[in-house]
């Protein structure tokens, strides 16, 4: 499986998100530049965290229009998997590829520690290799990670089991702990944690390497012939 893994100016993680794939999950990626117009040859689109275009205006808010995005959303809309980490999240619910939005957290501060998270929905591409339930320890690091969206939309995710993770604790105000959704299609995911930096013992534990194999498994699954 061949990986994306876009970069904006500003970004900061993706040197992150290329390991995890490359040297922990032993698939291929390229980092690809943001003013790329053709993502045709890969099967799976990352966008890492940040600070695209130094977060001016609001986080994700200028990188919504680089030319990269009308593709990103092509691969979208053709049902391959998008990933959005921290900016990455950000920069999906400002191009529309996600509901709600991203503020500042409830406590006017950047907050950088590993935190428990719930694995509210283990069915989807991404979390297959999760249980339902499942508590796992990732770390963050923002200080816009506070999700909020309007009554009609959380209930809509709600109903349709778009809620994928949810804080342990309220460290940030996001909405009833809301820490990353998926589309309703279920093809795009966004979090606030970074499952990257969580791939190897070295670095602290390996609690986010099973969402990187998810959709590795979920995509040969659809496209290696078992003959």
């Amino acid at each position: 499986m061949k990986f994306a893994v876009i970069v904006f100016p500003g970004s900061n993680c993706d040197l992150d998100m290329y390991h995890a794939i490359k040297d922990e999950l032993g698939e291929e990626a390229e980092y690809v530049w943001h003013d790329t117009h053709d993502l045709s040859g890969y099967d799976g689109i990352l966008l890492p965290g940040g600070f695209s275009y130094g977060d001016y205006l609001r986080a994700g808010a200028i990188a919504r229009f680089a030319g990269v995005m009308d593709e990103v959303r092509k691969a979208a809309e053709a049902g391959k998997p998008v990933l959005g980490v921290c900016n990455g999240f950000q920069i999906l619910t400002e191009a529309g590829l996600l509901p709600g939005m991203l503020m500042r957290n409830k406590d006017l501060k950047f907050t950088c520690r590993t935190v428990s998270l719930k694995v509210e929905n283990a069915h989807t591409l991404f979390t297959n290799e999760y249980k339902e339930g499942e508590e796992i320890r990732i770390p963050v690091a923002h200080g816009e990670g506070n999700y909020y969206c309007d009554d009609a939309t959380y209930q809509h995710l709600k109903d349709n089991n778009q809620i994928v993770f949810t804080y342990a604790e309220d460290f940030n105000g996001s909405r009833n702990n809301i820490a990353g959704i998926i589309n309703e299609r279920g093809n795009v995911l966004g979090m606030m944690p970074h499952p990257e930096r969580a791939v190897s013992d070295l670095i602290g534990g390996t609690d986010g390497l099973p969402l990187f194999r998810s959709i590795v498994k979920q995509w040969r699954e659809s496209h290696v012939s078992h003959a």
